[in-house]
């Protein structure tokens, strides 16, 4: 299985003091140990990543410094890249307010592209939910 990680996700990843960073890097490694999922990013999630971590006081990045970070983890992580070909027609029909044009558009990339929206938010349909921990 394929998962395109939303920007949410691909941060919490990304900076090990996030709120989230546990639970997100439980599941990729859990995922990644069973030999059959592959991640990915795409040109608005790693720019998603970039923008959060420089704009965002609490984390305190220069671009060059959250750029860097990115192609460190997508190394390590080995984290494939999904290009993005699609425009603004293929909205998903859900898709009702600017919030959720981005999730829309990162949904409806993925599954074109043979792989599911991987998620910390729960009210984007038809998604994967990255699991809790115990």
């Amino acid at each position: 299985m394929r998962y395109l990680l939303d920007v949410n996700a691909l941060v919490a990843l990304g900076f090990l003091q996030h709120e989230f960073h546990e639970r997100v890097a439980v599941w990729v490694r859990t995922s990644v140990a069973m030999g059959t999922v592959e991640l990915a990013t795409c040109s608005i999630t790693e720019l998603g990543f970039v923008r959060i971590l420089t704009q965002a006081p609490q984390y305190g990045f220069a671009v060059s410094q959250a750029r860097d970070l990115l192609l460190r983890l997508k190394a390590a992580r080995v984290l494939k890249f999904i290009p993005d070909d699609h425009d603004i027609s293929r909205l998903p029909a859900w898709v009702k307010i600017a919030k959720q044009t981005t999730d829309g558009h990162l949904a409806r990339l993925a599954r074109a592209k043979g792989a599911i929206l991987a998620t910390l938010d729960r009210r984007i349909p038809r998604t994967f939910q990255i699991p809790a921990g115990k």
